[in-house]
């Protein structure tokens, strides 16, 4: 049997992530062995977009060329992250008249009720591609199934009630066509925050109820958990670089400059600290009162008892816990990479997650630790799909 390798590619507004995973024989496939990574400076993007298709491959081929040398791989296929505004949810029911004389259902039932969830969808999102399809509760005869699987189970009526995950299609488009042009096949694609939870958060979190909170360079991106099941999605149009401009407005300082006090490089008293403080504060208390407007939106607002774990470039900056939990009203934690121990030594932040959890998830037929199967829809490779689009 062969070598059990797969590879992931972050795109990021910040950063272009590659890591090289190895399922190493006889050991946690949920904890891979990285053999080898590569990262560089996004260029081309814009809230996630690409918006100069030349420059994002030139980041992509020199995070490739990095990852290919640290392996001692040559990488021809990847599964790649898809994340941006351009992320959304939507939720769809779909009921179903058991048609057999002994009432019992089967596969097929269930397969059936989850298609007829996803047509609903399907009919309403215009220039949008469902990229997971995820069936969060089910009911026979009205009652709940407190399995995750009604199979076997005898009735007359089945209900679902389903989470989708979208994105614009000419998005996913252009991040496919950005990779692939670079002589790699995109395997499949996984939504970020999803590939991320599956390494910074517990089971027992996701079980008590949680929202895992990701502060990238201009996008904040959520995923809210309960019963071990992803309920909620959503990408806001803000992140750390509106700290930074921030910083350079109100303290009349160069961009470069306020970058670095942001992140604690430079110490010296040439500012006041209480106009520094209250210029940070300002905007976080923006970016959470966005998380805690969505939270409300969907009745989880100030009980999730896992609270938020914070990730992300943005995390970093500080006093970030505290104004979570007086924001929202919920325990406040930053969250780190669950990896094996040689991981460890790559993996030196948060940042890191999205590409570690997409290996994970590469290495599965389907994903089990989100507590749900999320089956990959393209079966192999997505590129047949995406070339019907290309000219």
């Amino acid at each position: 049997m062969g070598r059990r390798i797969v590879t992931a590619i972050d795109i990021g507004t910040y950063q272009v992530r590659v890591v090289v995973c190895e399922h190493v024989r006889g050991r946690d496939k949920y904890f891979p062995k990285i053999i080898g990574y590569g990262f560089t400076e996004s260029k081309g993007l814009r809230h996630g977009y690409i918006i100069n298709s030349l420059d994002i491959q030139r980041s992509i081929r020199v995070a490739l060329h990095q990852a290919e040398k640290t392996s001692g791989t040559k990488i021809r296929k990847a599964f790649i992250s898809v994340g941006g505004i351009g992320l959304d949810e939507m939720h769809s029911k779909g009921e179903l008249v058991i048609p057999r004389a002994d009432s019992e259902i089967t596969d097929l039932d269930v397969q059936n009720v989850l298609r007829k969830s996803e047509e609903f969808v399907s009919s309403k999102t215009i220039n949008k591609k469902i990229i997971h399809a995820i069936p969060l509760r089910f009911k026979v005869d009205g009652q709940r199934v407190l399995s995750q699987q009604p199979i076997g189970l005898k009735g007359s009526k089945l209900e679902v009630q389903s989470l989708f995950i979208t994105s614009f299609e000419q998005h996913l488009n252009d991040m496919i066509q950005a990779v692939e042009s670079v002589g790699v096949e995109v395997e499949d694609v996984m939504a970020s925050p999803l590939a991320a939870s599956l390494v910074t958060l517990s089971k027992a979190q996701k079980i008590a109820g949680c929202v895992l909170a990701n502060i990238g360079a201009e996008t904040i991106s959520i995923v809210i958990f309960e019963d071990n099941m992803p309920l909620s999605l959503k990408v806001f149009p803000m992140g750390s670089t509106d700290i930074t401009n921030d910083i350079a407005l109100g303290l009349k300082i160069s961009l470069e400059e306020a970058e670095q006090i942001k992140l604690g490089a430079i110490t010296e008293a040439s500012y006041s600290k209480k106009q520094l403080d209250d210029i940070v504060l300002a905007r976080l208390r923006d970016m959470f009162d966005l998380i805690e407007s969505h939270l409300k939106k969907i009745g989880k607002n100030g009980i999730l008892p896992a609270g938020i774990i914070i990730t992300g470039g943005g995390s970093g900056v500080a006093t970030i816990e505290d104004l979570a939990k007086a924001s929202l009203k919920l325990p406040s934690t930053l969250g780190s990479v669950r990896a094996s121990e040689q991981s460890k030594s790559v993996i030196k932040d948060s940042s890191w997650a999205v590409s570690y959890g997409l290996c994970i998830w590469g290495l599965t037929q389907e994903e089990e630790s989100l507590g749900i199967k999320i089956a990959r829809k393209t079966g192999g490779s997505i590129s047949n799909w995406v070339k019907q689009f290309l000219p």
